[in-house]
């Protein structure tokens, strides 16, 4: 199987040493992903509806770039610092995977990079093997 690097500029670039997705076949790993601005780099989102509404488009952004979608995304981590919001997180998420609802994961933590309030990483079916 062969092993490629998704990289796109129009996602944030890491804020570490790691890709922004690797794909495997036809299985794609998308870095975890937090509100970030792809043009500044700089956290966005006053309020937390708004930067759930980032992470997502980012996350969607890098699967496309991958060769997958939202449609095919086969299990979703997410971190929170206050599980307080996991409703809003809900109707939020709600509207990004509507139909296709993958496996899922929702944790509390303590602290996110850059202070973020939410972060999520995905794992997703590639259309075709690269």
């Amino acid at each position: 199987m062969s092993r490629s690097i998704i990289k796109t500029s129009k996602a944030p670039a890491p804020v570490g040493p790691y890709s922004q997705a690797v794909s495997c076949g036809n299985i794609l790993y998308v870095s975890g992903q937090i509100p970030l601005d792809p043009e500044s780099g700089e956290l966005v989102g006053n309020s937390f509806a708004e930067q759930c509404h980032r992470v997502l488009l980012n996350l969607k952004i890098i699967l496309e770039a991958g060769g997958s979608g939202l449609e095919r995304v086969l299990k979703v981590t997410i971190y929170m610092k206050n599980l307080a919001q996991f409703g809003e997180l809900n109707e939020i998420y709600s509207e990004y995977f509507d139909v296709s609802k993958p496996a899922r994961a929702c944790v509390e933590v303590s602290n996110l990079p850059k202070g973020a309030d939410v972060e999520m990483d995905a794992i997703a079916e590639i259309s075709s093997v690269n």
